[in-house]
């Protein structure tokens, strides 16, 4: 939902000073866990796959220790952002799914992207 600032702003007015109060916690909670060391980092891959990501296979390709990253995807599936399943496999397999909560912020991630290459990659060319 691409809003421009004034649509923003006057929906936000639109709302009572309860609900308001509500949007403001719930942003400023997204904003503090996104805060938080690899968090973006993590909801990022998700925004460029399609279909869940194992465990390991967060770990190999954003190279964060194991005891942060598990830590991080606990706080994102309890944030409501992740699904995890667990297989009872041998070897134990476990593997994350993105919400539909979470994939309502993957325009803004793969913005971010296009952003960094049209202005930070001076000899990249996306057109």
């Amino acid at each position: 939902m691409g809003l421009t600032a004034r649509e923003a702003r006057d929906l936000r007015e639109s709302l009572s000073s309860k609900q308001r109060k509500r949007l403001e916690t719930t942003v400023e909670d997204l904003l503090s866990l996104f805060g938080k060391a690899h968090a973006i980092a993590i909801l990022s891959e998700f925004a460029f796959v399609d279909g869940p990501l194992r465990f390991s296979e967060l770990e190999s390709s954003l190279d964060i220790a194991a005891n942060t990253l598990s830590v991080r995807l606990q706080e994102l599936t309890e944030a409501g952002l992740l699904v995890r399943q667990e297989y009872n496999e041998v070897p134990p397999r476990v593997q994350y799914e993105p919400t539909p909560k979470a994939e309502q912020l993957f325009p803004a991630f793969r913005h971010f992207h296009v952003w960094a290459i049209n202005y930070e990659l001076d000899d990249v060319d996306v057109h």
